[in-house]
């Protein structure tokens, strides 16, 4: 018995030796640590935006603070639900929340398991860093503790709704209100409430117009936490489940480059506070009389411009009235889903001949705008005036699950269930958001080497710098394959269907893309490009709602529009052709006829030959002979009335020698251009003829023929035989 209380009172004692430490390394780590009620009133005035000349750009600041009395009571309930459900029973540390939150992290070995309360999201959103150490968390809790002992529940959970960050810019429950829905708080619904509840967690994962899927499933998951813990009655949660999500920002207090940059702090700061943004400086690329150009432009349905810098990957400017959610990308996806990845693995080159026929593909059979031409053409003519039945055709080819190995390199990954034919034409379930589509278009204008674009250069809170752009460089594509594919959309800025920007002064790469549904146009696009600089255009509804417009019309104009103000003081840089590429000449008949790719004669005329860039690896290497060595299928010979007649097949460049042979004579009966008979009627009764068809090209002497013998018997029609 002894012997267990002395193994008692030594465990004890290390028990509470351990105690001892725990409070001074508390107190030590918490010296000094103070709450400051005036940090709980953020001031964003000291966010600061600036362009690329260092000139600050005009924003919105977070706006009055919105009192907890006039608020909705489900209004702070959805947070309470979804955030800390025993808020109103602790004292600002829920205990039996952080033991099983601390249990969890011990088994991972990791600090993955959160157990905040609303009070611990304050004091870390407005007096601390997001970094995860032990000293931070003990701060937080002794500030917690202040807090508590300061402040009621309603006026915490004030300060809370008034600190929080909703995204795309909306600081504030006030401000994320007007954003989303164009109300104030007190006009907000149970739906609504948590819907903004749902965005606390991760306002860049859960928006709305970045991922609807996203956002309603959890917003539906708040709104069950609401009826479950007795907020919402069944009635109130039915007619909530049954709201829609809004489609399109409500508010647009300030432009939308600036909401593009604090989407693109909140990726590159996901687990700051709002205090951490509200202090620092952000350094952009905005071009500020670019961007007003693009805020300037205005359609009757949604819009979305952007510009982006291909060799520098950034944003110059931008402008959307929905956002930035994904769309389907109907016909823009031809080039870097098929057309691309094509020619880099050998299958295929512009001038490659493809058939335009109505095909079943295993049970997918797709069809032209126009309907289906049944003929062949060239990889350049189908991809500048964006044939479908081609582009499938050569997907089929390729592969599907090869051709979106090549889109997932440049960050548009393809979900398996895509990956099927529709896919050439844009056919998916989600699509991608414009500038996805716009970082694609510039791993072609950058020789095939894919980084992802952003509007934030740098990120500095005086000295310091928390952030500086330093994008990863990924090989795509080839140079020469890169080359192809931009020289066969200036085909289509020329005069395929992106044909509208022809009139510029400067050669540009381009390509259109509409989407249907239902028999009616939903988006509309054009990508053009220069080696400097991306413009996309997409014009559509955010709701999905048709829209009177084809990529050719009007987001070609606005393309074109938005290019000639981006050089209207200069043009771009020429396109540099790599040392892997040949031009070289093709015999045209030989394609035409056989659609056969071999080199032109080198003594055939201008009119027989016809041009073509090549990867030096993938060119024709067989010469044609037609000229340098005519050749010409064997004539028909026959004797009618006591003549003999040679008609030759139709050669319009070629000349002709035919000759006779009778008993060791030899004689010329023609020589000259080519005429369809030539007749022979010196001939005489009883003797035997031989005749021969020589073809001549400009002095290029060709295979001589040698006729059947004739034998003449007398002067009658049919009095002849011949061997």
């Amino acid at each position: 018995m002894k012997k267990v209380l002395t193994v008692l009172a030594v465990a004890l004692g290390i028990l509470g030796a351990l105690l001892l430490g725990a409070l001074f390394y508390y107190l030590g780590a918490t010296a000094g640590t103070t709450l400051s009620p005036e940090k709980l009133e953020l001031d964003f005035q000291n966010f600061r935006v600036y362009d690329a000349d260092g000139e600050e750009v005009r924003q919105t600041a977070a706006g009055a603070d919105v009192p907890f009395s006039v608020l909705p009571r489900y209004l702070p309930d959805a947070f309470v639900a979804v955030e800390d459900k025993r808020f109103y029973e602790h004292g600002g540390l829920d205990v039996l929340r952080m033991g099983k939150a601390a249990l969890k992290n011990m088994v991972s070995f990791s600090f993955r398991e959160g157990a905040s309360t609303i009070s611990q999201q304050l004091i870390k959103n407005t007096h601390l860093t997001s970094e995860k150490t032990l000293t931070r968390k003990l701060r937080e809790i002794k500030l917690t503790r202040m807090l508590e002992k300061r402040y009621t529940k309603e006026e915490i959970l004030e300060r809370y709704l008034n600190s929080i960050y909703f995204g795309h810019s909306a600081f504030g429950i006030g401000n994320a209100c007007d954003y989303y829905f164009g109300k104030t708080p007190e006009e907000v619904t149970p739906a609504e409430s948590a819907m903004l509840a749902a965005l606390v967690r991760s306002p860049n994962t859960y928006s709305p117009f970045k991922d609807a899927e996203k956002c309603l499933s959890r917003r539906n998951f708040v709104l069950k936490c609401m009826k479950e813990q007795d907020y919402l009655t069944e009635g109130e949660y039915a007619d909530a489940l049954r709201e829609p999500l809004p489609d399109a920002p409500k508010a647009h207090g300030e432009n939308s480059y600036l909401s593009l940059v604090l989407e693109e702090l909140s990726e590159l700061f996901p687990e700051a506070g709002s205090a951490e943004l509200a202090g620092v400086r952000v350094e952009t690329a905005c071009d500020s009389a670019l961007q007003t150009f693009v805020e300037s432009i205005s359609a009757e349905s949604d819009l979305a411009v952007l510009v982006r810098d291909a060799r520098g990957d950034t944003v110059k400017a931008y402008r959307s009235t929905c956002g930035s959610p994904a769309r389907l990308p109907a016909s823009t996806i031809k080039p870097l889903l098929v057309y691309a990845p094509a020619i880099e693995e050998k299958l295929i080159t512009p001038a490659s001949p493809v058939l335009d026929a109505k095909t079943d593909f295993g049970g997918y059979s797709p069809d032209d705008a126009g309907g289906a031409s049944g003929e062949y053409m060239s990889v350049r003519r189908a991809l500048s005036r964006s044939v479908n039945i081609p582009a499938v055709r050569i997907l089929n080819a390729l592969g599907v699950e090869k051709a979106a190995s090549y889109l997932g390199k440049m960050g548009m990954p393809v979900e398996r269930n895509d990956q099927t034919l529709a896919l050439a034409l844009g056919g998916m379930k989600k699509g991608f958001p414009l500038s996805r589509l716009a970082d694609g278009y510039a791993t072609l204008a950058k020789g095939g080497v894919y980084a992802k674009s952003g509007a934030v250069v740098r990120v500095k809170r005086g000295d310091a710098v928390l952030y500086e752009r330093k994008p990863a460089q990924t090989r795509v594509f080839s140079e020469e394959t890169s080359f192809l594919v931009g020289n066969m959309l200036e085909t289509a800025a020329r005069e395929g269907t992106a044909r509208r920007l022809a009139a510029l002064p400067f050669p540009v790469s381009a390509k259109t893309g509409t989407g249907e549904a239902g028999g009616k146009n939903i988006d509309a696009y054009t990508i053009a490009y220069t080696p400097e600089d991306v413009v996309a255009v997409w014009v559509g509804n955010a709701s999905g709602a048709p829209v009177d417009a084809t990529g050719g019309g009007l987001p070609a104009g606005i393309a074109k529009e938005t290019l000639e103000k981006l050089y209207e003081k200069r043009a771009p840089a020429a396109v540099k052709t790599p040392e892997g590429i040949v031009r070289v000449s093709l015999d045209k008949k030989a394609y035409d006829e056989d659609r056969r790719l071999l080199l032109a004669d080198p003594a055939s005329p201008a009119r027989e030959r016809w041009e073509e860039y090549f990867d030096r690896n993938n060119a024709p290497k067989e010469v044609s002979t037609r000229f340098s060595r005519p050749s010409v299928p064997m004539p028909r010979i026959f004797v009618k009335n006591g003549c003999v007649s040679i008609v030759l097949c139709h050669a319009e460049y070629y000349d002709y020698v035919i000759k006779r042979e009778n008993r060791g004579e030899i004689a010329t009966i023609y020589s000259g251009k080519y005429c369809e008979t030539v007749s022979d009627s010196s001939v005489k009764s009883g003797e035997t003829y031989t005749y021969s068809v020589t073809p001549f090209y400009a002095g290029h002497e060709g295979e001589t023929l040698t006729l059947p013998r004739v034998y003449i018997q007398g002067g009658d029609e049919g009095n002849w035989w011949e061997e």
